[in-house]
C-alpha cells in the first residue's frame, strides 16, 4: 500500500475480513441463544478493543500518522455515539421485554443494519465532498443542530411507541407472545408477525438515525473514506459484548448526552471552519476562501474528543455515587420523620 492510498484490493481485503468477523460472531456467539457471562463479555470487549487500537497503529505505520490521527479520533467519536446508541436499544428491547437469551440476537441484528446503514451514508458523503465542497457548510450546520438537540433532549422518548412504530403495528398484524426467535407465526390459519420482528424493525429505525449523527461527525476529521468506514466498523465490533459487560453502568452515565453533544457542536465548528478554507459559494467573500481561522489541527481534535469522553464518563460516575450515598441519608430522615409523635 503506497503512503496515503487505499486501494480498491486493500477496500475488498477490509469489507471482507468485516464480513468474516461478523459471520463468525453469528455461528460461534448468537446462533445458539443464550446470555453471554460476564466473562465471556469481558473477553472479546477486550478483544475488539485491543483489534482496533492494532489497526489504528497499523494504519499510522503504512499510510502516515496523519491518517493514524484521523483514525483514532474517528474511532473515539464513534464508539462513544455507539455506547449512546445502546441506551436506545436498551429502551428498545424493555419496552418490547425481550427475553435475555434473544437478546444478543437482537443486537447482532441491530449492529450489522447500523454498520450497513452507516456504509450507504459514507458512499453517499464521499460523493457529496467530492463535488460540492459547499456540502461541508451543510455538515457542520447539521452538527450543531444535532448537539443542541443532544444537550436539550429529556432522554424520556420510546422509540418502540413513537409514530413510526404505530404505524407499522397497523400496517401487520402482531401476535401478542414470543414464539422464540421466530419473526412470524401461523394463529388460525393467519401469519401474525411477532413481537422480535418489530423490535428489528425498530431497532432498524434507530439505526437510520443514529447514522445521520455519526457520519456528518466523522467526516469532519478526516476526508478518507476508508478511515471513515473502518472507524465505524470497529466502532460496533464487540458493541454486543459491551452491553452485556457494562449492563447497569449505562444508567450511570448521565452526562455521556452532553459529553456527545460538545463533541458534535466541536467537529461541527471545525467543518464550518475547514468549508471556509474550501469556500466557493459566491455569496460568501466573492468565492474567495476565508483563511483568517486557522483550521484545527487532527492532533487537537482527538486530545479534545479524548478528554471531554473521559470528563463526562468521571462526572457520570461521581454525580451517581453521590446520588446513592444521599438516598440512604434522605431515607432515614423520612423514618425518623414517620416515628416523630409529634
Amino acid at each position: 500500500m503506497n503512503p496515503g492510498r487505499f486501494t480498491p484490493l486493500v477496500w475488498f481485503i477490509t469489507i471482507a475480513v468485516t464480513i468474516a468477523f461478523f459471520v463468525y460472531e453469528f455461528f460461534a456467539h448468537v446462533r445458539k441463544p443464550h446470555e453471554p457471562s460476564i466473562a465471556e463479555s469481558a473477553r472479546w470487549s477486550a478483544f475488539y478493543i485491543g483489534l482496533a487500537l492494532v489497526f489504528g497503529v497499523g494504519v499510522g505505520m503504512v499510510s502516515g500518522w496523519v491518517y493514524g490521527g484521523e483514525y483514532f479520533a474517528g474511532y473515539l467519536t464513534e464508539k462513544a455515539l455507539s455506547i449512546d446508541n445502546l441506551f436506545v436499544f436498551l429502551i428498545v428491547m424493555t419496552s418490547f421485554a425481550v427475553p435475555r437469551i434473544y437478546q444478543q440476537k437482537v443486537l447482532m441484528i441491530g449492529i450489522v443494519i447500523a454498520l450497513i446503514m452507516r456504509g450507504i451514508f459514507i458512499a453517499v458523503g464521499a460523493a457529496l465532498i467530492e463535488n460540492f465542497s459547499w456540502v461541508f457548510y451543510a455538515f457542520g450546520a447539521l452538527l450543531l443542530f444535532l448537539a443542541y438537540r443532544q444537550a436539550f433532549a429529556h432522554g424520556d422518548s420510546n422509540p418502540a411507541d413513537g409514530r413510526f412504530m404505530r404505524a407499522v403495528r397497523r400496517v401487520l398484524p402482531v401476535s401478542d407472545d414470543y414464539h422464540g426467535d421466530r419473526l412470524s407465526v401461523v394463529k388460525d390459519g393467519r401469519r401474525f408477525v411477532t413481537p422480535m420482528l418489530l423490535v428489528i424493525v425498530a431497532i432498524g429505525f434507530v439505526d437510520l438515525i443514529f447514522a445521520v449523527d455519526s457520519i456528518p461527525a466523522i467526516y469532519g476529521l478526516t476526508s478518507e473514506a476508508y478511515i471513515v468506514f473502518t472507524a465505524n466498523a470497529f466502532a460496533l465490533m464487540g458493541l454486543r459484548q459491551l452491553f452485556f459487560l457494562i449492563g447497569g453502568l449505562l444508567e450511570r452515565l448521565v452526562y455521556l448526552a452532553q459529553g456527545l453533544a460538545v463533541i458534535l457542536a466541536f467537529i461541527g465548528v471545525k467543518l464550518l471552519i475547514h468549508a471556509l478554507h474550501k469556500n466557493e459559494l459566491p455569496f460568501i467573500n466573492g468565492g474567495d476562501p476565508i483563511t483568517v481561522i486557522p483550521e484545527i489541527p487532527i492532533w487537537l481534535s482527538l486530545l479534545f474528543i479524548a478528554g471531554t469522553i473521559a470528563a463526562a464518563t468521571v462526572a457520570s460516575l461521581l454525580k451517581t455515587r453521590g446520588d446513592r450515598r444521599r438516598e440512604p441519608d434522605e431515607l432515614g430522615v423520612e423514618v425518623a420523620r414517620s416515628h416523630d409523635p409529634r
